[in-house]
C-alpha cells in the first residue's frame, strides 16, 4: 500500500462531504423509509404497552433524519404518549444539524430530546460509572457498529438496558452486497483505521454466541457508481473516497489498484448495469 494513502476518517470534513455525496447518489434513505413503513410498525407494536412514557435511545443518530422517522412511527402507534428521545452522537456538527431539524419539524410537542456529544463507548463507560442503569423501550444503532472496537461487549451492554417488551434495531450493510465483496477482496490493500472496522452479517454470529434472539430483514439499497468511471469530476473523487474509505483515493492510490477496482466494479459480481449506468 502506498504510504501516501490515508484513511478517510483522518479528515472529518472530507468524510462528511463524501458521505453526503453517497446519500445523493444512493437509495439509502429511500431504503430506510421502506423499512420504516413496512417493518417498523410491527417491530414496535408492543414497546409502549401500559407505559405513560416511551424511552428511545439513538446510538449514532447523525443529523436526525432517520431518528425523526422512527419517532413519528412511535407517535402513530401510541398517539399522545410522551416520548423521551435521547441521542448519543460523537459529532458536534451532526448534533447541531439534528437540533436544527427538530426546531423546524412540527408535531413534536409530546417529545423530549436530549443529546450527548460522545461515542457509544463513552456513553457505556459513563453509565457504568454512575451505577444507575436507565432502561429503554427502543434502542436503535443504525450504520454505527463499524465504529465500535468491541462489538460483542457493546451488544451485550445495550441489550442489558432493555425494559419490558423493548427492542433493539441494528442496521448494517449486508454480507451479500457488492460493498461486502469489494471490502473482502481489497480491504487489506486499503488504509486500515482503528476508527472503523468492516462488519456485515458477522453480527448474527455474535448475537448467536451471546444467546440473544433476533430477526433479520433484507432491504435492497443501490448506489449509482457510474461517475466513478469518468475521471476529473468531483463526484467521482468523493464516491471513490467513500467506497474505499480513503482520503483523496483518486490522487493517492497506486495506478494498478485503481485499475483493478475500476475493472471489478463494472463486473456483474459487484454491480448491475441499467440503461448505461452502474449500480
Amino acid at each position: 500500500m502506498a504510504s501516501s494513502m490515508r484513511s478517510l476518517f483522518s479528515d472529518h470534513g472530507r468524510y462528511v462531504e463524501s458521505f453526503r455525496r453517497f446519500l445523493s447518489h444512493s437509495t439509502e434513505h429511500q431504503c430506510m423509509q421502506e423499512f420504516m413503513d413496512k417493518k417498523l410498525p410491527g417491530i414496535i407494536a408492543r414497546i409502549g404497552d401500559t407505559k405513560s412514557e416511551i424511552k428511545i435511545l439513538s446510538i449514532g443518530g447523525g443529523a436526525g433524519e432517520i431518528d425523526l422517522q422512527i419517532v413519528s412511527k412511535v407517535q402513530a402507534q401510541y398517539p399522545g404518549v410522551c416520548i423521551n428521545n435521547e441521542v448519543v452522537e460523537p459529532s458536534a456538527e451532526q448534533i447541531a444539524k439534528y437540533k436544527e431539524l427538530v426546531a423546524k419539524t412540527s408535531n413534536l410537542e409530546n417529545v423530549k430530546f436530549a443529546w450527548h456529544n460522545e461515542t457509544s463507548s463513552e456513553y457505556q463507560r459513563r453509565m457504568l460509572e454512575k451505577k444507575e442503569v436507565q432502561k429503554w423501550d427502543f434502542i436503535h444503532m443504525i450504520q454505527m457498529l463499524y465504529y465500535v472496537k468491541d462489538i460483542p461487549a457493546t451488544l451485550k451492554f445495550f441489550h442489558s438496558l432493555l425494559g419490558t417488551n423493548a427492542k433493539i434495531l441494528i442496521i448494517v450493510v449486508s454480507g451479500s452486497s457488492g460493498w461486502d465483496k469489494l471490502w473482502r477482496k481489497y480491504g487489506s490493500r486499503l488504509p486500515q483505521d482503528d476508527l472503523c472496522l468492516y462488519v456485515t452479517d458477522d453480527i448474527t454470529q455474535m448475537l448467536d454466541n451471546l444467546g440473544l434472539k433476533y430477526e433479520c430483514y433484507d432491504f435492497l439499497s443501490t448506489l449509482d457508481i457510474s461517475d466513478c468511471f469518468t475521471d476529473g469530476n468531483e463526484t467521482a473523487d468523493l464516491l471513490w473516497d467513500f467506497l474505499t474509505e480513503t482520503c483523496n483515493f483518486n490522487a493517492t492510490a497506486p495506478p494498478d489498484l485503481k485499475a483493478e477496482l475500476v475493472k471489478d466494479l463494472q463486473e456483474p459480481e459487484f454491480s448491475t448495469k441499467k440503461e448505461g449506468r452502474f449500480f
